[in-house]
């Protein structure tokens, strides 16, 4: 390799929602957790609610943002410049769960666009508790799993959602909006049927899991023991209990190992229940909610957008493009993960990135071009036609363009 690149040094942006654990992130970033707040993500781009700050060594940090605008066709190269507006196209994130996240899912390209204009020009203030559609962009997730992960992943096959609603006794009622055709009709009537309803099918069920979960008689695989842990956790403002519940029993338990990964494409229904992953995802917050949230829930807007496919879960460990690495393929077109695995027996190379490149160092410690020492915690910014070799024993995620 003729001539390598000097990388800047990144610091993330810790996000400290209350569904978040208290060590994963503070210890991967050698930071003590002092005041006991829960650090749930740790984001590492250039998005406006959480922009990474970047510098040489030596020299002041300027936001992530500056600069890329500074020299855009420099900093991304053209194509991704100009495919992606100047901007970077994704957001690296660490995820520590403690507590369930909202059911919830994401728009493609063109509903982003066409919602986010929409809302606009009704004058829905971006902050607003009713705004949908931040931005108008999509958002497909990928992640891989750093501890062992549980996660609500798609609808199940009609005959496993079937099979849930009639060995759980308390929702025989919903049985009549059962269609051997599709989930929609169901999945329509759990998210519209008044809420007096959905407490007398949730209050029998409640007072039948919730003994069984603090006695340790459920277990990690079963929708029992979710849904029970739902029933503990979330309540409405006024009391009510959250319809999101009865979207466990229709939907896939996943449990991904670590070193695993699984895709999330626009309309697929998800939630994130427990586990420390990393999140490769396109640049933004459009989010709809179902429910396990005392945010805001648009039924009728989460409908429109959802796919009421059934999912058979596709759990992968990626593929090995060299001896030191492996990459994370999707669809997607905005980015590419990969983990860089280094030894004293194996040197990454990497010739002339296609884009902007994010390293972070999960384990070990790793020589850059052998003069920067890189240790846990620490991130990269490369970017596009960069050249590097890493040296020494480390785990690296590394975000980048497919």
């Amino acid at each position: 390799m003729a001539t390598t690149t000097t990388p800047y040094l990144l610091e993330g942006v810790v996000q400290h929602y209350a569904w978040g654990g208290f060590e994963y992130i503070p210890n991967l970033l050698n930071q003590t957790n002092r005041q006991q707040e829960p650090c749930a993500e740790l984001w590492l781009g250039a998005h406006p609610r959480g922009m990474a700050q970047v510098h040489l060594p030596g020299e002041a940090a300027q936001p992530l943002d500056a600069l890329i605008n500074s020299a855009p066709l420099d900093i991304l190269g053209t194509a991704t410049a100009q495919r992606f507006a100047n901007q970077i196209p994704y957001l690296l994130k660490i995820l520590d769960v403690d507590k369930m996240l909202s059911i919830q899912a994401h728009p493609n390209k063109t509903e982003a666009e066409q919602g986010f204009a929409a809302e606009n020009a009704a004058g829905i203030p971006l902050n607003a508790f009713n705004r949908n559609f931040k931005d108008d962009n999509h958002k497909p997730e990928m992640m891989t799993a750093l501890t062992d992960f549980w996660l609500l992943h798609g609808f199940a096959t009609l005959d496993k959602v079937l099979a849930s609603l009639q060995q759980t006794p308390e929702l025989a009622g919903l049985l009549a909006f059962y269609s051997p055709d599709s989930i929609e009709p169901l999945y329509t009537q759990v998210m519209t049927m008044p809420q007096d309803e959905i407490d007398r099918l949730l209050q029998p069920l409640a007072a039948r899991l919730l003994p069984l979960l603090s006695t340790g008689q459920l277990q990690k695989d079963q929708q029992d023991y979710w849904a029970a842990r739902a029933l503990r956790d979330f309540r409405l403002l006024d009391g009510g209990l959250d319809r999101g519940v009865i979207s466990i029993y229709l939907m896939n338990v996943v449990n991904v190992q670590p070193g695993q990964g699984i895709f999330q494409d626009a309309g697929i229904l998800h939630a994130y229940l427990e586990g420390v992953n990393v999140e490769l995802m396109a640049n933004s917050d459009n989010v709809f909610r179902g429910g396990l949230t005392d945010k805001y829930v648009d039924a009728a807007t989460l409908i429109q957008h959802l796919s009421f496919e059934p999912v058979i879960p596709h759990i992968f460990a990626g593929e090995a493009e060299s001896d030191t690495l492996t990459g994370f393929k999707t669809p997607a077109p905005d980015f590419e993960l990969s983990l860089i695995r280094l030894s004293d027996a194996k040197i990454h190379e990497q010739h002339s990135t296609k884009g902007p490149e994010i390293l972070l160092l999960i384990q070990g410690e790793a020589l850059v071009n052998q003069s920067l020492l890189v240790k846990k915690g620490q991130s990269l910014f490369f970017p596009a036609g960069s050249s590097y070799v890493l040296t020494g024993n480390a785990e690296i995620y590394k975000a980048g363009m497919p």
